[in-house]
């Protein structure tokens, strides 16, 4: 980092400086360098550039020399070799990073050109990551750029390379898709999910990057996120959508959900009255409120015609298991009926929950379901399981209409333990999903009370507060020793994803915050390596959530996930802060936690408060295990009132003498 007069006073007490050319300068000699007509000298300055082009103090003093055309017409010429030209399009990306100039600047020439090498399969793997990058930044930066790219690009080159062995290409691959699909406006991006699902990429993915022997790493885990939230987005519309009495359609439906389940060969011979009073009772026996007008359960949203189309796919998809669902509780008491038309609504509600149908991607998400990559129309086949599920679950409690509420509780704690454990397919999603029957659930449900249970006994209440002193210390010193090791962060940006990554640790005097960027690969870096530093005695303030700073400048931008996992440090003067957003929850607790106690504050996470919990609970128990099964009083036994006199006592004394 060159030093300005803009971050002069950034420097700290103890940083090494190192005297090198003026920015100036060695843009100048680079910007020469390129030009040079000898092939090893342009091919070091390219190299050179890529790496100096980090820097905005170099990146704004080669701009101004226009050295930012000169790569692009490098690219525009394509007579360099691979080599040339991979650090050409590297230092082109470093120095648009630095937002000085837009993209929206480039030439169509260039835009071909960089498609060209993404589109062409002999392109050198290397120039083919670098030109996925530009082109996803592209995408990300305006509509035209989107519509250019769109049509210079083929879709058939992005679904290949998404079957290669190269990672880092399948990621980059992975990420311009996600750029397309987010950008697309509905007509675009339905078409070309349209293309992608008659190229069964879904496939491709399933085979070639979940199931490969090379686990998915943090980048690649948040496109699939991605893309499974925006294809199931696709059912928002359905589900944000009433019942419309007067449709043909939807109507025919509802009949066909009676039909299937019951025989209705003699209902043409029958009156009106009659063949209306008969669909009544049918549709009642189907577990619908409104009996007389089925299409009034359907008008809630959500879940609207989502219901409705999971009851029709199951009931056409899987016939026996419908009627057998539909008969077996249409011979039951009234009281113990299981209502399929209830639960399916319900169930449906749930699924949406659980899959998060309607909310937006986030920018920090990754958590996705491997299932979803394995299985088409997940939703409905989900559904298909989980009704079953439902049923078996009603009888397992043996419930009535009363207990409604209670069984759905728990189908949906069955759904979310299992979807929990990553089930890579729809037949190993069911047969754990059945393992995890009522009396599991209650079994777990206890194991977990248990854990969390204490105990009120005014004594046990006192040995807490006594033992609370000595396991809160516990806790700092773990918080201490956790930013001893460090975490990596991730600088996010509004225009990609995959930005630089920077580490942090605690030095062991616990005196230094040191601070500096990684490489991704770096998995602990050593705190030598790490350039920046704060006395941790300069440290004034901690702030979270919008009261950080990078929060307040992206206000109304930023989702309330990202919200929760802010926090900065302010120091020296208030102007000046170090800005982190935590890689997890766990790690935001763990980090303000550790901040807290460096700043002499009381730790106040949710994640301190469970561990102080458990480890009062163990405490406890241990201290108590000689006490089992004897009740403990509510207030210490009564003092005895001392002897009259003491003559039992034996005298020691007198026996020496």
């Amino acid at each position: 980092m060159y030093i300005t007069e803009s971050n002069r006073l950034d420097i700290k007490n103890g940083c090494i400086l190192r005297l090198t050319k003026a920015p100036g300068r060695c843009a100048d000699d680079l910007h020469k360098g390129i030009q040079s007509s000898d092939g090893g000298v342009r091919c070091d300055s390219l190299k050179e550039l890529a790496s100096v082009s980090r820097d905005v103090t170099f990146a704004q003093e080669f701009i101004n020399l226009d050295g930012h055309n000169l790569l692009v017409k490098i690219v525009e010429d394509s007579r360099e070799s691979n080599q040339i030209m991979t650090h050409t399009l590297t230092s082109f990306t470093e120095l648009m990073d630095h937002g000085i100039v837009s993209w929206e600047n480039l030439s169509a020439v260039f835009i071909k050109k960089i498609a060209g090498f993404v589109n062409s399969s002999s392109t050198d793997v290397s120039m083919q990551q670098v030109s996925l990058d530009i082109l996803e930044n592209m995408v990300l930066s305006s509509r035209q750029l989107f519509l250019q790219v769109k049509q210079e690009v083929t879709m058939e080159r992005l679904v290949a390379h998404l079957q290669v062995a190269n990672q880092q290409i399948q990621t980059k691959a992975m990420a311009l898709l996600m750029a397309l699909l987010q950008a697309a406006e509905d007509a675009d991006r339905q078409e070309m999910f349209t293309f992608l699902n008659k190229k069964n990429v879904r496939q491709y993915i399933y085979k070639d990057i979940i199931l490969s022997s090379s686990p998915v790493q943090d980048e690649m885990a948040h496109h699939l996120y991605v893309l499974q939230s925006v294809t199931l987005n696709h059912l928002e519309t359905r589900m944000r959508t009433p019942l419309d009495c007067y449709c043909q359609e939807q109507r025919d439906a509802l009949h066909g959900l009676r039909q299937a389940a019951f025989e209705t060969d003699s209902e043409n011979s029958l009156s009106h009255e009659r063949r209306r009073s008969l669909c009544a009772k049918e549709f009642k026996k189907l577990g619908f409120s409104n009996n007389s007008n089925p299409g009034q359960d359907l008008v809630r949203t959500p879940p609207g015609l989502l219901a409705l189309d999971t009851m029709f796919y199951f009931a056409t998809r899987y016939p026996d298991a419908y009627s057998r669902f539909v008969l077996e509780n249409s011979s039951r008491e009234d009281k113990h009926e299981c209502p399929f038309a209830r639960s399916s609504i319900q169930l449906t509600l749930i699924l949406c929950e659980i899959l998060r149908i309607g909310d937006p991607p986030s920018e920090t998400g990754s958590s996705f379901h491997p299932i979803f990559f394995s299985q088409d129309r997940l939703l409905e086949e989900l559904f298909c399981v989980c009704i079953q599920l439902l049923n078996k679950t009603w009888k397992e409690m043996r419930a009535t209409q009363e207990d409604f509420d209670k069984v759905m509780q728990v189908v949906k704690e069955q759904i979310t333990r299992t979807l929990a454990s990553k089930p890579t397919s729809l037949e190993l999603f069911k047969n754990k999903v059945n393992a995890l029957n009522y009396s599991e659930i209650l079994k777990l449900r206890q194991t977990e009370r248990l854990h969390q249970e204490e105990t009120l006994a005014p004594p046990v209440l006192e040995l807490k507060e006594r033992l609370k002193p000595e396991l809160l210390e516990l806790i700092r010193q773990q918080r201490l020793n956790r930013l001893c090791q460090g975490t990596m962060f991730r600088k996010l940006s509004s225009r990609r994803r995959q930005d630089k990554l920077w580490y942090c640790r605690l030095s062991p005097n616990h005196k230094m915050l040191h601070y500096g960027d990684v490489e991704e690969d770096a998995e602990n870096p050593a705190i030598e390596t790490l350039q920046d530093k704060i006395p941790v005695a300069d440290i004034k303030g901690l702030l979270t959530g919008k009261d950080c700073p990078h929060m307040k400048e992206n206000k109304g931008k930023q989702t309330k996930e990202v919200l929760d996992l802010a926090f900065s440090i302010t120091y020296d003067v208030e102007e000046c802060s170090l800005n982190f957003i935590a890689p997890s929850r766990t790690d935001f607790c763990l980090w303000t936690d550790g901040l807290s106690v460096l700043l002499g504050r009381d730790m106040s996470s949710e994640s301190m408060r469970s561990e102080l919990e458990i480890l009062l609970s163990m405490e406890i128990k241990l201290r108590l295990l000689d006490l089992e099964n004897v009740p403990i009083p509510d207030s210490a036994p009564a003092v005895p009132k001392p002897p009259s006199n003491y003559h039992f006592c034996y005298d020691f004394s007198q026996t020496e003498q």
